[in-house]
């Protein structure tokens, strides 16, 4: 909380204190709190008298749940701001952030209160579990709205599914644009193209979205600088991407997307975080090919980031595969190469220790280093002269020490609602997934009997891990043959 600076004067024996802060003007005093969450800017009232109505003239709302304690104190404390505050205020930014299905009178009462004053709106970041059509109305109609972040789950305590995007929003002044947990239906055309009308457009961000009725996304603006995607599904689809001015493009989880297009003729900057589930093979191969698009790009001063994990999953890769196509060694113009160490998803840990204790068992010897042999070699091939940069963010022998921080979104990841138009074929998909991480951490597991080299702690995790794949496998068959009980009905 901000304390009001102070200076004391002293009045022959008396001593005084005067504060100098509280003597600003008030536009000073706000431009302060604009600095402050809501949460915080409310609590300076009690500084002074001069200080109690201050916060009510704020235009920004920035209300977050993680800063209460209880959801109920949460939703209490905002439907006291909303009845508090100066109604001749108009708004500026609007960050909203609410954890678990939120009651729709609630999101509502909100919702309206931002339509109300938004004709001067630039900010508006909304992420709710509720219903997307109270929230629309205040988003549509502002015409002066230059950032969305929107992420809005379907209600539900255990729906973990996507909202419908919609088809036609009218946001002109719009410059950078964040969606999580959407999935982008077609239009009359048959096309999948959500962005098009969106001329200014300078950002996007694509976290957990996919697509419905089609197979193909369409992103083309002449316009957009930087593409982020962040993907821990299994669904697959075809991204046609046509932006000339595309500088940067960063993506995170599991690379199951395929590019096509000239959208990455201009990219200068480059961020990969990839992962895999165990022994599945398909994702390094498509991962593979968007390092080949990037490699052929025009660009001059090309700086590419990995994770570790990207490269133990290009490790992965077959060598007759990486042999035959070489897409890697065309990085001629490749002037920069960042990796950053950090422990490896559940998954991934298993296949790579796995063949970490094959190899042990055939030479005798365990590589000691985290980046695999040969890789980055592979990547600066035809690119000697650049500069390698290795961040070091945690040993890789430690990954088994956190399986624990790994366990309850894992294994939901499974169960989510299937946003796939065939719904056994994705639930048959998934299964085989887990089958083959269960016959991945067994092999594992003996292997580490054979060398003798298991920990107990490590072991007492693996086995938990184990009961919950089990669980997992079990829930699945169970939707399984539910839906084929659908289908003979």
């Amino acid at each position: 909380m901000i304390q009001p600076k102070t200076k004391k004067r002293r009045r022959g024996d008396i001593e005084t204190t005067q504060d100098t802060l509280s003597d600003l003007p008030q536009c000073v005093l706000v431009h302060i709190l604009l600095f402050l969450n809501t949460k915080e800017a409310v609590r300076t009232c009690i500084l002074s008298k001069r200080w109690k109505p201050i916060w009510k003239y704020i235009p920004t709302l920035k209300l977050h749940y993680s800063n209460f304690s209880t959801l109920k104190s949460f939703d209490k404390f905002v439907s006291r701001v909303l009845s508090l505050r100066d109604n001749s205020i108009v708004l500026d930014t609007v960050d909203f952030d609410r954890n678990g299905s939120i009651e729709s009178g609630l999101l509502k009462r909100v919702a309206n209160y931002v339509l109300s004053r938004n004709v001067k709106l630039r900010q508006l970041g909304i992420d709710v579990k509720g219903d997307i059509g109270h929230i629309l109305p205040c988003i549509s109609s502002c015409q002066t709205l230059t950032s969305l972040k929107l992420s809005v789950k379907p209600k539900g305590r255990y729906n973990y599914g996507r909202t419908p995007f919609p088809k036609s929003l009218d946001l002109p002044a719009l410059t950078c644009l964040h969606l999580g947990n959407f999935a982008f239906c077609a239009g009359e055309d048959g096309r999948i193209e959500p962005f098009s009308a969106f001329n200014m457009l300078n950002s996007l961000i694509l976290d957990n979205c996919s697509v419905k009725d089609a197979q193909n996304l369409y992103i083309t603006s002449e316009t957009l600088v930087s593409l982020t995607m962040c993907n821990h599904s299994f669904d697959f689809y075809l991204i046609e991407l046509s932006a000339p001015s595309l500088c940067t493009f960063a993506f995170t989880g599991t690379p199951y997307q395929i590019f096509r297009g000239s959208g990455l003729s201009s990219v200068k900057q480059v961020d990969i975080d990839a992962e895999m589930l165990a022994n599945h093979s398909f994702p390094p191969m498509i991962l593979l090919s968007w390092l080949s698009d990037l490699a052929n790009t025009k660009s001059l001063t090309k700086s590419l980031t990995v994770s570790a994990s990207t490269l133990q999953v290009l490790s992965l890769i077959p060598d007759y595969v990486k042999d035959t196509l070489s897409p890697l060694s065309l990085m001629r113009s490749l002037k920069s190469l960042k990796v950053k160490q950090k422990p490896l998803s559940y998954g991934l840990s298993m296949a790579v220790k796995t063949v970490k204790l094959e190899k042990t068992l055939k030479a005798g010897v365990e590589p000691s280093s985290p980046i695999p042999d040969g890789i980055l070699e592979l990547l600066l091939q035809d690119s000697p002269s650049a500069n390698v940069d290795i961040v070091e963010c945690s040993r890789f022998e430690d990954a088994f020490d956190h399986l624990s921080q790994y366990s309850s979104s894992f294994f939901l990841r499974f169960l989510r609602p299937s946003s796939h138009e065939h719904v056994m074929v994705d639930l048959h998909q998934r299964v085989q997934h887990l089958k083959e991480l269960v016959l991945q951490t067994n092999k594992y597991i003996h292997l580490a009997k054979e060398e003798i080299i298991q920990k107990r702690e490590e072991m007492l995790a693996l086995k938990e891990h184990m009961k919950m794949l089990k669980k997992t496998l079990d829930a699945l068959e169970r939707q399984m043959h539910e839906e084929i009980i659908k289908l003979q009905l």
